[in-house]
């Protein structure tokens, strides 16, 4: 699996804040189908302890690898 995170940090008052985060998951996993995969992401994505802390949009988009 390969991921990678875009994160917008933006100016919020005198500090600083993310607010939105932008993950790419490339996959490659034996045997696996699309639905499987596809269900498997969104409950990660839904589960994520780190989404839940921060207070941002986060989006995903996930790619299973043939």
């Amino acid at each position: 699996m390969d991921t990678k995170a875009d994160v917008t940090l933006e100016k919020q008052g005198e500090g600083f804040a993310i607010t939105k985060v932008h993950l790419t998951l490339a996959a490659t996993i034996p045997n696996a189908d699309q639905a499987k995969f596809d269900e498997c992401t969104a409950k990660a994505k839904a589960g994520c302890p780190v989404s839940k802390l921060l207070n941002a949009e986060i989006t995903l988009d996930a790619k299973l690898n043939g």
